[in-house]
């Protein structure tokens, strides 16, 4: 009976001894948050400029002591809860908490002297410090910050640095070491926010100042060799296929140099010329290089390669980069993470890059970047419309992307196709029929030659190949690697990846090149017709565009495609194109019957052959002119229709185009001036919106204006019928061929051009 009472007591003490664990973990919880707690949010003595880290360095030593008293409570803790079992008088309980709760006062009061000896520890060390400083900077009216109107930035910039000259170490490497000397010399010398110091005289930062200009004339070569030892410096299978190219297209190149020889078309002075195909640099570029022998995209490097031979054989200094380590070499960027301008002068007259390689030099040359800017031709294969280009319009317009906001004149960017007149048409060479080992084509096989070398860009499109399959002996060219099991339909046979010259010379033997929607604008398609081909592809409808598809999202341009290749659509056409829907299988075997009897000759547009893009690169180093861009507080209408910059950097008198070859015209509402000037067999020339923004341009087309008022809007200078109001561009990157709208009748300047070379006027 007695063991029995006693099993009953254990039983009943078991919730109480588990409560008083409980109780006493808690407290020593708590304790430990009011050490570490009080000194960082409730002391009020503290020194500025005391970090966290500061503190824990101070007293680590003393707060081992504090360990070991928490230590010491929590053994208690544990013998208590090993002891759960005995029996425990309410007296021994109290007499427990009572030590607790002097342990607890003896730890706070340790912790009040520790923050004391840490205070008077920092007071000291900043007395030393600023003596110290004292000491060095000498009197100190010597560094004061100067008042100066010339300078309003300077106060608010020698405060910037002197919180974050330690984020950069460029900032080192110009000589800053956080005294406001250092900095003030830092803001007069290398950014020029600053008035120069007393006793000193003023002078362009380093990176300011002209580089040693070439006095030589671009001579036109006939030979590849000095682009082939720039590109045999750099590896790697994005570079190997642009070699492969070049080597493959060198007598393309060569002959049409000797033609621009015996034209006498080849004055122009020698340029330093800096390729930089950011895309192929860093691990993005590591993805892409690895797509190049897998189906990736190659229309890309076909654009690189022959804009590499184009300058080579124009008689330019080139130099080609993959390397961003190389590519800070190579413009005298400072070590560190490139908050600070560059070292000197930019020793290259042109860069051309992309997107990517864009990113990379702002990253690399501070506010040398805005600078040299002028200097910047970005390829852009589907085109950067101006309502995208100017940062603070595109967030207020809901333009805004992740690829555009860049601030460039318009035409700095340059597309694959003339889809953008904003933007300049750089192109690329496709294949000529009249070159290769097999010039006679007359003699064309029945085969179709599927356009999609990875398979997914076939799903959902089995029965549109099976029709053309009934009338055609079906060919594929789609990456499978090793040991894939293909989902390719029995009756497509499949030659896998091929070389540039055995797709070629399969094209060759081709009757039809079929598209599959996507890729789009790709350049294969304009070499197909090139070699004799007839490009069937797909209607796309509705229009592909940013609004409902996943591959323009986010690009810089409102386009609308209705077809895989609107070039090929537009500028070419039947019987060398056709566009089918797809869905429709009468219509498109009706469409390759039609195609089978037709005989169709290659056709290669002027504007894709060596020698018309020679001329068409050889026209932009040397003429190519945009709208004048003065800063933003001149009035754009008090400055001369003739004055504009060319080459986007130095004021001149514009030459080209020639007036006689614009044309005005008032388009009707809801238009673009893309369509407007489409439409009249000609093009928009962005270039010329100046001559035409100004009152006297609505007089001539007796336009009765109730109102004339400035404005920035992309669609701007316009129209509006209802109250008869006219309105000018007050922002010169926003004239802009695209863009319209339901209210507004734009005005629009339109030229005519060279039948097949539409980036130039007869």
């Amino acid at each position: 009976m007695r063991l029995h009472k006693k099993e009953v007591m254990r039983v009943a003490l078991r919730p109480r001894s588990g409560c008083l664990v409980l109780c006493l973990g808690v407290s020593a919880f708590t304790l430990l948050l009011q050490t570490f707690w009080v000194p960082l949010e409730m002391s009020t003595h503290d020194p500025a400029g005391r970090s966290p880290a500061d503190d824990q360095g101070q007293r680590g030593p003393r707060f081992r002591r504090l360990a070991l008293r928490l230590e010491a409570l929590g053994t208690q803790v544990q013998r208590l809860s090993r002891e759960r079992d005995a029996t425990m008088t309410s007296e021994a309980l109290h007499m427990l908490l009572q030590s607790f709760r002097q342990d607890q006062q003896g730890l706070a009061r340790l912790v009040e002297t520790e923050l004391k000896r840490v205070s008077q520890k920092l007071d000291q060390f900043n007395h030393h410090r600023l003596s110290h400083a004292a000491a060095t900077l000498g009197p100190k009216e010597e560094c004061a910050v100067p008042v100066d109107p010339a300078y309003p930035l300077c106060a608010e910039k020698v405060e910037f640095l002197q919180a974050k000259w330690q984020s950069d170490p460029c900032y080192a490497f110009y000589g800053m070491d956080g005294t406001a000397c250092s900095i003030l010399t830092y803001l007069s010398q290398i950014e020029n926010f600053c008035p120069p110091q007393p006793g000193r005289n003023h002078f362009s930062p380093p990176w300011h100042q002209k580089a040693q200009p070439y006095t030589k004339k671009a001579m036109i070569r006939t030979t590849m060799s000095s682009l082939y030892e720039v590109i045999n410096n750099s590896s790697g299978p994005a570079l190997g296929f642009m070699r492969s190219r070049v080597e493959m297209m060198s007598e393309c190149w060569r002959q049409a140099a000797l033609k621009m020889m015996q034209q006498n078309k080849t004055h122009a002075s020698l340029m330093r010329v800096l390729l930089y195909p950011g895309a192929l640099a860093g691990p993005a570029g590591q993805h892409f290089q690895a797509t190049v022998d897998t189906g990736g995209p190659l229309g890309e490097l076909v654009q690189w390669a022959d804009l590499s031979a184009c300058l080579t054989i124009l008689g330019h200094d080139v130099i080609l980069t993959t390397s961003q380590h190389h590519l800070h070499r190579l413009i005298g960027a400072a070590p560190g993470r490139g908050s600070c301008p560059i070292k000197g002068p930019l020793t290259f007259d042109l860069i051309y890059t992309d997107y990517h390689g864009l990113a990379h030099l702002q990253g690399a040359m501070g506010l040398a970047f805005q600078h040299y800017q002028c200097r910047f031709r970005i390829l852009d294969s589907f085109g950067t419309e101006p309502a995208f280009n100017l940062a603070s319009y595109a967030r207020a317009h809901g333009f805004q992307t992740l690829w555009g906001s860049w601030g460039l004149q318009p035409l700095q960017y340059m597309t694959m196709f003339p889809h953008t007149p904003d933007n300049s048409f750089l192109g690329f060479v496709s294949e000529d029929a009249e070159r290769g080992p097999e010039s006679d084509l007359s003699r064309k096989e029945k085969i179709a030659v599927i356009y999609g070398k990875q398979e997914y860009m076939w799903q959902g499109l089995s029965e549109y190949v099976k029709v053309i399959s009934e009338e055609l002996e079906t060919h594929a060219t789609v990456y499978q690697p090793s040991g894939h099991v293909s989902a390719l339909p029995s009756y497509v046979r499949n030659h896998g990846l091929l070389s540039q010259k055995q797709f070629l010379r399969l094209l060759r033997r081709a009757k039809v090149f079929v598209g599959l929607g996507f890729p789009y604008e790709g350049p294969a398609p304009i070499e197909a017709i090139a070699l004799g081909c007839v490009f069937l592809q797909p209607r796309l409808d509705p229009p592909h565009s940013s609004d409902n598809n996943d591959f323009y999202k986010g690009k810089p341009t409102s386009r609308k495609i209705s077809s895989q290749h609107p070039y090929a659509e537009e500028f070419i056409g039947r019987p060398h194109v056709w566009t089918v829907d797809v869905t429709n299988e009468t219509r498109v075997r009706e469409a390759v019957r039609e195609i089978l009897r037709t005989e169709v000759k290659p056709l290669a547009p002027r504007e894709f052959s060596c020698e018309g893009m020679l001329e068409r690169v050889h026209h932009y180093i040397t003429q190519q002119v945009t709208s004048y861009s003065p800063s933003r507080n001149v009035d754009i209408s008090l400055i001369s229709p003739n004055v504009i910059f060319q080459n986007f950097c130095t004021p001149s008198i514009v030459t080209w185009p020639p007036e006689s070859a614009l044309r005005v015209h008032m388009g009707p509402l809801g238009q673009s001036c893309v369509s407007v000037c489409t439409r009249a067999s000609l093009v928009c020339e962005p270039s010329q919106f100046h001559r035409l923004n100004n009152p006297e341009v609505f007089a001539r087309l007796a336009i009765d204006c109730s109102s004339m008022a400035r404005d920035v809007n992309h669609i701007l200078p316009a129209y509006t019928p209802w109250g008869r109001h006219c309105r000018l561009q007050q922002e010169p990157l926003l004239f802009s061929c695209a863009g319209s709208d339901s209210s507004h009748r734009r005005l629009c300047p339109c030229r005519t051009y060279q039948p097949g070379q539409v980036a130039l006027s007869p």
